[in-house]
């Protein structure tokens, strides 16, 4: 895959005509219908699914139930709780299924049964999971509401609270449809899939408390019971093993899950769950009551105050309302990468948020009358408090628990460069906020009631960076109370901006993990490659841009390079030959330690079979073309284009010569210098890199270039070569290099690089110099070339492809008119080559985003937005 496609073009004939995208009349409106019904196609495939959400959007709309939800009294005929089945309503926990409390559950309901019911019948047929629904709705109602039952005779005042509400919705039989589901996803989505299904609806029942949110949390236990009871095998139930990336996924799933508990209970306005009493995960604005409340005394310290925070909750600063969240949020991303400073920072936040109860509570214990409850005298309101802080507390305790315990998984660093940047952004940015209200703050005192002091600001400096509900309960009086328009601004918008710099900065941060290259690992690499060998590609692996990783032993090797969290090696791995299988296992634990993705890249069909072995999943890439020279010759009809090339080449007196292009004389050099940019301005689009190589992978003595020049010493075209070490291609190769260690190894064969033509010059150079180049690696007793393959470009195979593979196929169509990869491999098939495909190799479906935005930066790494801009209009012309 190194020869670079996007040459100028490589035959006799014009480059072939991109491939339509789509079949003669069905362009515009007519194209994207079809894609919209190829993206639904899972959905045609459920009846049941569609069945039940039609249903449920009919009966609601004949009902008039689609906009706030049904009407109390048909609530009360069919929706299901305590009261419904204290009262012999029995057909409530299913009659339950089609309705839904509002628009807003409709919509996510339907989307909760589109997604998790139609995966279910693909994977489990309609029927079951027909059944697994009804159990599910039926069961899970019934559990969830004896669990409310049990709670209220408990005493505990929020379940009481539930125990004399109803409710309805499908959701309940969807979590255990996904739960029953889990049970047939290999172990990495089952794994997610449970984790997922417990911890999100755990959140809502924790910090939104509705009474569907505790029935569908029931729904859940009961998918997982019946999926237990259905799969009898022990090792399908049992939570299966993760790997080192795996459980950093689930930490970072489960902080990530902390942080979106109390964002999702700010869209309710009703949310009354156990752990949404305080408001200080997630802080909202005073009432109209507590606005009331507060100004009984219109010129009072606290009128001014509450309005302010009015004001604030009223301004884009409001988002200092969900700093925390948003933090957990980041550092979640952190930890998904496995970086040390992540988890640092992750468990001084759970501990200063601990500190901050810890004090609550002390002051609550000290001044019961500061802290205000509705009803009852002052030692309930005091225990009601202290329960309302204990319950805060839980939470962050338990994150803080799981990260103790799995603390060895995160041990990726940050470069020091990237600390200390990281350090000087945040410590400035601090330090401007700080200075900047205290400065001006002071500069308009008058601003504030009573006029502010430089003492009263800078005590009340603390309370700009928490959200203003912190103030009541910590910063009792401190800060002075802004009244006038600058320093209204400043109350506003100095913590906020800091806050947005802090968290941007960070998420840049976590995008440069630290590793440590051995500085002379290139010629480490070098000298492995020279002695043992490796595939068709190895040499790639020394170009610059790549790190290296070794083997135990030394007897083999990766290449491979960084982008975001993905390993992309390029090639297989090299060494000796009984190491090489044993280095992809050892790559992989090695990227799994590091909260790296591993992903081998144009590699053969033996390293497809060792990573077939661990489970991992593989598409097609390319094919690498492979022409055997020991017979050949070029006779017969099918060589006709090449002997032509060759005959009027000679006509037209255009000799081959081989060259090295550090030693190449510099009349040479700079014409294949002049045609390489002639190629880059005419195309306006940068050159790929990667595995396609350029003019800095020429700049090697180990690199043969054949340059096809006439008798005025012009350049009309350049082929380089790249060595082949060690058995690559035929059982006898290795006879050749026996013997032979380091760099004096004699290549077995020949890899076509680089290739250029003069867009005036003689037009069958790039035949003449292949060919020519085939005929003296033969008289050098070389066993083969490789003309190296196209990305995205294969020759059909017969076999019907699958769904990422006709993606891929589609991508190559779409790019066939800038890069031309299509074409290329047509015109190596002039060569009558072997065809021999390359993979893309990878452990996690999930993980192909993130393995396609790092095959994009390692072939364009330095690509302009103008660049960007222009090859979008290409592809779109």
């Amino acid at each position: 895959m190194t020869t670079s496609a996007a040459s100028a073009d490589p035959g006799e004939r014009e480059p072939a005509p991109a491939a339509p995208l789509a079949p003669p009349g069905e362009r515009g409106p007519v194209r994207w219908l079809r894609a919209a019904g190829r993206a639904f196609e899972p959905v045609r495939r459920a009846p049941v699914t569609v069945f039940v959400v039609v249903a449920l959007w009919s009966v609601g709309a004949l009902t008039r139930s689609l906009g706030s939800g049904p009407s109390a009294t048909l609530l009360n005929d069919v929706g299901v709780g305590v009261p419904a089945l204290a009262a012999g309503r029995w057909w409530t926990p299913l009659s339950s299924l089609l309705w839904c409390p509002g628009i807003g559950n409709y919509i996510g309901s339907t989307l909760l049964l589109l997604l998790l019911g139609s995966a279910a019948e693909q994977r489990m047929g309609s029927v079951r999971t027909g059944v697994v629904l009804f159990l599910g709705q039926v069961l899970g109602s019934l559990l969830g509401t004896g669990i409310v039952k049990l709670g209220a005779l408990a005493g505990e005042d929020w379940l009481h609270d539930l125990s004399r509400n109803l409710t309805a919705t499908p959701g309940i039989g969807a979590c255990a449809v996904g739960a029953f589901l889990s049970y047939r996803l290999d172990a990495l989505w089952r794994r997610r899939l449970q984790l997922g299904l417990i911890v999100f609806p755990l959140m809502l029942v924790l910090y939104v408390g509705h009474l569907q949110d505790v029935l569908r949390l029931a729904g859940v236990v009961v998918g997982l019971g019946l999926g237990a009871l259905a799969h009898g095998d022990r090792h399908r139930m049992r939570m299966p093993h993760a790997s080192h990336g795996e459980g950093r996924f689930l930490v970072a799933l489960v902080v990530a899950a902390s942080a979106l508990g109390p964002l999702i209970a700010t869209l309710y306005k009703d949310s009354f769950g156990p752990f949404d009493v305080l408001d200080l995960y997630v802080s909202g604005g005073p009432s109209a009551q507590d606005i009331a409340d507060a100004c009984v005394d219109a010129g009072s310290s606290d009128c001014a105050r509450v309005h302010a925070q009015d004001h604030f909750y009223g301004s884009p600063a409001m988002l200092m309302g969900i700093a925390i969240p948003l933090l957990l949020l980041v550092l979640a991303e952190g930890l998904r990468r496995g970086l040390r400073l992540s988890w640092r920072i992750t468990v001084a936040a759970q501990l200063v948020w601990l500190g901050l109860m810890a004090y609550l509570l002390s002051d609550i214990a000290s001044h019961p009358d500061r802290y205000v409850l509705e009803g009852g005298d002052l030692s309930d309101r005091k225990a009601a408090m202290i329960q309302a802080v204990v319950e805060q507390m839980l939470l962050p305790l338990l994150v803080l628990v799981l990260l103790l315990f799995t603390r060895r998984l995160f041990e990726q660093g940050l470069s020091r460069t990237t600390v200390t940047w990281l350090a000087g952004i945040i410590g400035g940015s601090l330090l401007l906020a700080c200075v900047t209200y205290v400065g001006v703050g002071y500069a308009v005192r008058d601003q504030y009631t009573p006029d502010a002091t430089f003492p009263g600001l800078v005590s009340g400096l603390p309370t700009q960076f928490l959200p203003p509900s912190y103030e009541p309960f910590f910063f009792r009086g401190r800060a002075p109370v802004p009244v006038g328009g600058t320093a209204l601004a400043l109350y506003e918008y100095c913590g906020m901006l800091f806050w947005v710099v802090t968290l941007i900065a960070l998420l840049v941060a976590f995008r440069r993990p630290l590793l440590h290259p051995d500085p002379g690992a290139a010629a480490r690499a070098r000298a492995l490659l020279s002695a043992h060998g490796g595939s068709t590609l190895s040499y790639l692996t020394t170009w610059p841009g790549n790190r290296y990783w070794f083997s135990a032993d030394g007897r083999a090797a990766v290449a491979y390079r960084v982008h975001s969290t993905v390993a992309l090696t390029t090639g297989d791995p090299f060494g000796e030959e009984s190491a090489r299988g044993d280095a992809i296992e050892g790559f992989a634990a090695y990227c799994d330690r590091h909260a790296l993705t591993p992903c081998f890249y144009s590699v053969t069909a033996d390293a497809k079979a060792r990573t077939d072995a661990l489970g991992w999943s593989s598409v097609q890439v390319a094919e690498d073309t492979v022409v055997p020279l020991p017979e050949l010759a070029f006779t017969g009809k099918k060589w006709q284009d090449v002997r032509t090339a060759l005959n009027k080449a000679k006509k037209e007196g255009i000799t081959a010569e081989w060259h090295t292009f550090p030693q190449a004389p510099i009349a040479l050099t700079d014409q294949i210098r002049s045609i390489s940019e002639e190629w880059v301005a005419d195309k306006g689009l940068p050159e790929m890199g990667f595995t396609l190589g350029g003019l800095d992978e020429l700049d090697d003595p180990h690199v043969r270039c054949l340059v096809a020049v006439d008798g005025d010493r012009t350049v009309h075209g350049i082929t380089s070569w790249m060595p082949v070490y060690g058995d690559s291609a035929h059982p006898d190769a290795r006879e050749a290099a026996d013997g032979a260690d380091g760099a004096d190894i004699r290549p077995v064969g020949w890899t076509l690089d680089f290739m250029r033509r003069r867009s005036d010059g003689f037009r069958g150079s790039m035949e003449f110099l292949i060919a020519s180049a085939a005929l003296g690696f033969k008289e050098e007793g070389a066993q083969f070339l490789s003309l190296s393959g196209a990305p995205l470009a294969r020759s059909g195979t017969g076999e019907p492809p699958a769904a990422l593979q006709r993606l891929l196929d589609h991508a190559g169509r779409t790019l066939e008119p800038v890069y031309g990869f299509r074409s290329l491999l047509n015109f190596k098939a002039k060569f009558q080559p072997e065809y021999r495909p390359m993979y893309m190799c990878y452990p996690d479906p999930a993980a192909l985003p993130s393995i396609t935005r790092a095959i994009g930066k390692a072939y364009l790494p330095h690509m302009k937005p103008s660049e960007g801009v222009r090859l979008m209009r290409k592809l779109t012309a």
